[in-house]
């Protein structure tokens, strides 16, 4: 059965969906459902006309069969990217307030705290982090405090590394933060970029969750928010057990308002509002 409307440019049937939704399960991990039909066709048909391709039978070959030329694309094209600012405020006051004390008083030694911000987008997640860092511990000026931002998507992460954004993107943070590190951008006056000392703290890196990391941790912290919500079980139970594996115990996981962790794993205890510690 076809179910493509008949005012849209490009036939979109039964199989090149499924073909679609296989490559994408198969390269990113999310499971799309029919309902996201709409999405997967908006959001790829761009590529078809820049690549002057006519049916998504030729565009699902290209990327089967030359997969190292377009893949990446293909990725991007279909990843969310919605995010803001200090997106759920409760996980960054529990950061200033409990997390970061706490690491304080553990790491006293080492002077040594790694976070991890796993599917970081454009980057508002990561900045958000790394101002309460410099706010909750400027005190702290020769300890070694990195956060690690990763994405699936490439185009987002070079956003993220740039730092500089709309000045109606920071509406929801207070005028204070704003001015001490989010000045006006340089020759951009509806714009504003994030501060030297803020862009010092963060590492930007494409990653795909749902293949090897390089990275060996220890993560103080983790924030995986709102990404696992379009990941099959199974791939859930993998991935929060590989994020326990770059954890000691104690070790901090934030999670989107929307997702928990229950039937995924017992390697994790519930400490707050989508807030958990590895446990023993």
């Amino acid at each position: 059965m076809n179910t493509q409307p008949a005012a849209q440019e490009f036939e979109l049937t039964d199989a090149d969906f499924n073909r679609l939704r296989q490559l994408v399960r198969e390269h990113t991990g999310i499971a799309l459902s029919e309902a996201k039909r709409e999405l997967v066709y908006g959001r790829l048909a761009r590529r078809l006309r820049r690549l002057k391709l006519t049916s998504f039978a030729e565009y699902c070959d290209l990327v089967e069969n030359r997969p190292a030329e377009e893949l990446q694309e293909f990725t991007n094209a279909i990843t969310t990217n919605l995010t803001s600012f200090f997106r759920e405020s409760y996980h960054f006051e529990h950061l200033a307030a409990d997390v970061f004390p706490q690491l304080e008083r553990e790491r006293a030694r080492t002077k040594r705290i790694r976070i991890w911000s796993a599917a970081c987008s454009t980057g508002e997640e990561p900045y958000s982090i790394a101002m309460v860092v410099r706010e909750a511990l400027a005190h702290l000026r020769d300890w070694d405090i990195k956060v690690l931002a990763t994405d699936i998507d490439s185009k987002v992460v070079a956003t993220a590394a740039e730092g500089v954004y709309g000045s109606d993107r920071l509406k929801g943070v207070s005028p204070e933060r704003v001015r001490r590190w989010f000045p006006q951008a340089a020759g951009r006056p509806d714009s504003c970029a994030a501060t030297a000392e803020l862009k010092a703290l963060i590492t930007f890196r494409q990653l795909n969750l749902v293949e090897a990391w390089p990275m060996k941790g220890p993560f103080d912290v983790i924030f995986c928010r709102n990404v696992v919500i379009y990941f099959d079980k199974d791939t859930q139970r993998r991935l929060f057990d590989r994020m326990a594996e770059l954890q000691d115990p104690g070790g901090w996981l934030f999670i989107g308002h929307s997702e928990n962790l229950l039937n995924l794993t017992s390697r994790y205890k519930l400490v707050g509002r989508t807030i958990y510690r590895k446990v023993e």
